[in-house]
């Protein structure tokens, strides 16, 4: 007998099965997570039949022959660098980003430029053709060549795709695109859940390569199921203020290459370019013996970076000081500035702190916590730190100095932009000569001592 279907009310934490809508979860509490579905049935209410089936593919892994991936090139240099040499056939992969950072042109490019060598197809549920148009004409238009299609529908979508047979498809976004077989409105944990479903399965399937644009929360997380960020191949963030010209996509996941690799753009009016040098990008305009400015090497993926770290110490107006901070974590922030207050004497009670990393850069690692506390220090006391000088290193809760990774790497790249001393911590094993002169500290009074007196010390 033909089975029909019912609608069930499941829950998005703990997946509990509700036959009516509840504000609440009964099961584990969680408020305003039970989104509606159908099931199908039998006729006599019971779940139907399931059918036997013969597995003809399982194979064993001794027998199976590991080859390389196929790679297409995206045509944009940073784009391949952060997808780990290129967009693999037949792989998902999901872009994230505030709304207005960039994410629809970035793609657009990459359709543009891949367009010469792979055929495209551009599904927009956002845009209109015109509107796209004008996009394309403003990133230079007269390359393109590729295929448009607007529409939200998935299933109209892939049959769309099964029609041209792209080697690339860009869905714009996942969060427009809906099923008709779902009850619930586009947007829903549903709809985003089913359709990306079917989208990574035709992917496989057909070896096309799919980009798909989703929105963030106010969290600056991708919106929808966490699920979602599990079943693509390929988690890539768009990173940036909307008010810098900076932009840097983060490689978050990445089933075929490294994570938290980056690429570094810069906006402008005739949309992105690659920045091939973020270090130098990133210093310029550093003004020279200015009171809390400090220079790190932070290590994105593998590409080592100078960032520059800014502080500064005001008279507080009001009875708590403010403690605010732009591109670097707020805990860790207020973590460093209790150590240096207990470590080092310095009295910052009464003092509004703000520190900034500049260009818009997001800096993630405890290797830039020395250039944090030294900043703080020259903006309090008013001493500048030497201009060819930079800072390497963890501070611990008791002011000592830990080893971070990688520290050659960050020494070669702080002597190849002009630096000529940097402090690194004590416990460092550092044989190879890199250029600049080593100035190894064991605690915080070591590191303040080789910033703004005493005797240089230490080795190449």
């Amino acid at each position: 007998m033909a089975s029909k279907s019912k609608t069930v009310y499941l829950c998005d934490e703990c997946g509990y099965e509700s036959p009516k809508w509840l504000g609440r979860c009964t099961s584990c509490g969680a408020w305003n997570t039970l989104r509606e579905r159908k099931i199908s049935v039998s006729p006599s209410g019971s779940s139907p039949e399931r059918k036997l089936t013969s597995a003809t593919d399982v194979v064993r892994l001794s027998k199976v022959t590991a080859g390389s991936e196929e790679r297409i090139s995206c045509k944009i240099g940073e784009l391949d660098r952060v997808l780990g040499g290129g967009l693999v056939v037949g792989s998902l992969v999901l872009v994230g980003g505030d709304p207005g950072i960039g994410k629809s042109t970035l793609l657009l490019q990459t359709a543009q430029k891949m367009s010469e060598e792979a055929d495209i197809l551009y599904v927009s549920g956002e845009e209109s053709e015109k509107q796209i148009k004008m996009r394309a004409d403003r990133l230079d238009g007269d390359k393109c060549d590729i295929d448009l299609y607007c529409e939200t529908d998935i299933d109209k979508i892939l049959a769309a795709a099964e029609k041209v047979k792209p080697d690339v498809m860009i869905i714009d976004s996942i969060q427009t695109v809906y099923s008709e077989d779902i009850s619930s409105v586009p947007g829903s944990i549903t709809q985003v859940r089913e359709c990306c479903m079917m989208l990574m399965k035709y992917a496989k399937q057909s070896g096309t390569a799919v980009f798909i644009v989703g929105h963030v929360t106010k969290e600056g997380t991708i919106a929808g199921p966490r699920i979602l960020e599990h079943m693509v191949d390929c988690v890539l963030y768009f990173e940036g203020e909307r008010h810098h010209s900076y932009r840097v996509l983060r490689a978050v996941k990445n089933r075929f290459g490294s994570t938290n690799e980056i690429g570094v753009f810069e906006m402008e009016g005739d949309g992105l370019h690659e920045v091939e040098n973020p270090s130098s990008a990133l210093l310029m305009g550093r003004p020279k013996d200015a009171p809390g400015s400090a220079v790190v090497c932070t290590v994105e993926g593998s590409r080592p970076i100078l960032a520059e770290v800014q502080a500064l110490a005001s008279p507080a107006g009001y009875g708590n000081p403010r403690r605010m901070g732009t591109g670097i974590d707020y805990n860790r922030m207020t973590m460093l500035l209790a150590i240096a207050e207990k470590r080092l004497g310095l009295n910052l009670q009464n003092l509004d702190i703000y520190i900034n990393a500049a260009g818009g850069l997001k800096i993630t690692e405890p290797a830039a916590d020395l250039a944090i506390i030294t900043a703080v220090y020259s903006a309090v006391s008013g001493k500048p730190i030497p201009g060819d000088m930079a800072a390497i290193g963890e501070t611990g809760l008791t002011g000592e100095i830990r080893n971070v990774n990688q520290t050659d790497k960050r020494i070669s790249e702080l002597a190849k932009m002009g630096f000529k001393r940097c402090i690194v911590p004590g416990g460092s094993k550092l044989e190879k000569k890199n250029g600049a002169e080593l100035l190894f500290a064991d605690n915080l009074a070591d590191v303040i001592r080789l910033c703004f007196g005493g005797k240089k010390e230490g080795k190449a």
